[in-house]
């Protein structure tokens, strides 16, 4: 058995991400197209009669909220291009350490890179919130009772997943689960 367990995290690139950012962008083209040829009366979109519209107030308001989109999606799309929340776990039994790295947005603190000392763990914790809202979260809690979020981001894992991941991290550190009955 191996003393060094890599778990990769999956930030931003999720097929969630690039659907919505490629829907709103399209949308946002549409209402920015439709806004436009209100203004210059004339038509930008095919198989549309915008140019009819009277740029006041509805021409400005679909130039206003198609601009809004675009810029979401932009927005969007560097998160995907930068992988925002992407990284991974790393728990080294061979030399005792935990690495938990993270990107970011670009700047000074782009990169995120906690190291713990795998003697410093208590237990592994798992958060289980069902209801509208749902939250599966597997935490390293410290001896100074700290706890430290170690799952990703996004869609809630099946119950039968978390159970599986928390048991064999667990098991893998040496340590005890708490949060599951």
């Amino acid at each position: 058995m191996s003393d060094i367990r890599i778990d990769k995290i999956l930030g931003s690139r999720r097929f969630s991400n690039y659907w919505w950012a490629t829907t709103i962008l399209f949308g946002g083209l549409g209402f920015f197209l439709v806004g436009l040829s209100s203004y210059l009366k004339i038509e930008l979109l095919p198989l549309a009669k915008s140019y009819e519209l009277l740029f006041l107030p509805q021409g400005i308001i679909m130039t206003f909220y198609g601009t809004i989109a675009i810029l979401l999606s932009v927005f969007l799309w560097l998160t995907i291009l930068w992988n925002v929340g992407g990284g991974y776990n790393e728990f080294n039994n061979e030399k005792g350490v935990i690495t938990i790295f993270r990107l970011g947005f670009p700047g000074k603190n782009r990169v995120l890179k906690l190291n713990y000392n795998i003697s410093d763990i208590q237990s592994i914790k798992v958060n289980l919130q069902e209801g509208l809202n749902p939250k599966r979260e597997i935490y390293l809690k410290t001896k100074d009772k700290r706890e430290i979020p170690i799952t990703r981001v996004g869609q809630p894992l099946l119950l039968s997943e978390i159970e599986e991941e928390a048991t064999s991290l667990a098991q893998f550190l040496g340590v005890v689960l708490e949060g599951i009955e």
